[in-house]
């Protein structure tokens, strides 16, 4: 939770965990000394395409504050679409929020192409139990992995 400051995603990273144990996620993280300095989420039931390829959605690609700008970012998405090859994966989808254009940047560089836009409405129980409406349009892009 990097000092309290992802302390209200408690809940979303239980059940991500959870998930993961029942092999629908996966959870990467990026340590450096044992102190966890970067995590990307990937949700591995995603449809099928048209073609029957399969699709992974990556997300919650964040990297410590004081670490940015240092390839980390980087080297975990090309961990994790290592991963997705493995595991017989066609496609990596992520999206960047419109307000972030540093992380749509980092995304291009690494290969992805925006295909689309997302109205970014979502929720999420804090880790107080209390229900949080977020609303963050973003671009979606994605990356031929195959």
């Amino acid at each position: 939770e990097w000092y309290g400051t992802y302390a209200h995603f408690r809940r979303v990273y239980q059940k991500a965990y959870k998930e993961q144990q029942q092999k629908r996620r996966l959870m990467l993280v990026a340590d450096m000394n044992g102190f966890p300095i970067a995590q990307v989420f990937l949700l591995l039931e995603m449809p099928v395409t048209k073609r029957n390829e399969r699709v992974a959605y990556l997300y919650s690609l964040r990297v410590i504050d004081h670490m940015r700008g240092m390839g980390i970012g980087s080297r975990l998405l090309r961990f994790a679409e290592g991963l997705l090859r493995y595991r017989g994966y066609h496609w990596a989808v992520i999206s960047a929020t419109k307000a972030n254009e540093g992380a749509r940047r980092l995304y291009e560089r690494n290969g992805y192409l925006v295909y689309g836009e997302d109205d970014g409405r979502w929720s999420y129980e804090d880790h107080q139990g209390k229900k949080i409406q977020v609303d963050e349009p973003a671009w979606m892009l994605h990356k031929k992995l195959r």
